[in-house]
């Protein structure tokens, strides 16, 4: 596949390259790909082989040029992701195994396209991490969202603290963290954990519609716009500012921007093509 929308042999091959458990959907539809943990019997606990499969659809996702947008979702209407299967845990023989192990919070954050977890549910510690580790979060209204390891004797390790720290504030994400006590979607939108909160079967078609739009603009630059806020969030302000400058130096050197800039002055939609 190059910049037109992808064949369904195309997928079928994608499938295949990636060998997909039944457990970790992929699907692609224009330039937008979801992937769907499909473990809904078990909330959609994820294990070590579906650990391994979201890191061979990220490796996809970001080796494909016709993908532009990706899609995080669960199946069912109980669950998002309730994180790591508690059961499979006793599988890794000494505690620096699992701190080693293939972790598929790490993965998403290794998407270099932008993402967006379409949240259905539960998104209970690793879940909600995973969820976390993606660009733009949208509830359904039945969601909940919980950071629970320290009811178990541990607390997170996939980035939780970071990331609510930054999304609702110290003093929010220490009561979540300390208490391990889920709270409702509308909680989480008044906090800022999520961006919208919809209709439980509106939540899928959503995602896609925003990841559409996503999709629809310059490749180079929505990437490039990704690199930049994860920096601004890591780099004193000053230097998050000349990075800024330097990202957007390169887009502008780009032929998508000036087809941006001739398609502005001939009043017609822009074509990008990833150049």
């Amino acid at each position: 596949m190059t910049g037109g929308i992808p064949s369904k042999h195309s997928i079928l091959q994608t499938l295949q390259e990636l060998e997909m458990t039944e457990e970790i959907g992929f699907t692609i539809e224009g330039f937008v790909a979801t992937i769907t943990l499909n473990r809904p019997a078990k909330l959609n606990a994820v294990t070590p082989e579906m650990a391994s499969a979201l890191v061979a659809a990220v490796k996809r996702c970001n080796e494909d040029d016709a993908i532009r947008c990706v899609v995080l979702t669960g199946a069912g209407p109980k669950s998002f992701s309730c994180g790591s299967d508690i059961r499979e845990l006793d599988r890794y023989d000494t505690a620096w195994n699992f701190r080693n192990r293939e972790d598929y919070c790490d993965a998403i954050r290794n998407l270099r396209k932008p993402s967006i977890a379409a949240v259905n549910g539960y998104a209970f510690g690793g879940g909600l991490e995973t969820a976390m580790s993606c660009d733009i979060r949208i509830a359904s209204d039945n969601a909940q969202f919980g950071a629970p390891e320290i009811k178990l004797g541990w607390i997170g390790g996939g980035g939780v603290a970071a990331f609510l720290s930054h999304s609702i504030g110290s003093s929010n994400a220490a009561m979540m963290i300390l208490t391990g006590d889920p709270i409702d979607a509308a909680k989480a939108l008044a906090w800022g954990l999520v961006s919208e909160v919809v209709p439980q079967d509106a939540l899928l078609a959503r995602a896609q519609e925003l990841a559409a739009i996503i999709a629809s603009r310059a490749p180079v630059a929505a990437e490039t716009a990704k690199m930049n806020l994860a920096a601004a969030h890591a780099l004193p302000i000053t230097q998050a500012i000349a990075y800024e400058r330097d990202l957007q130096t390169i887009c502008f050197a780009t032929e998508d921007a000036t087809e941006g800039r001739a398609a502005f002055k001939e009043k017609r939609p822009p074509v990008f093509r990833r150049k």
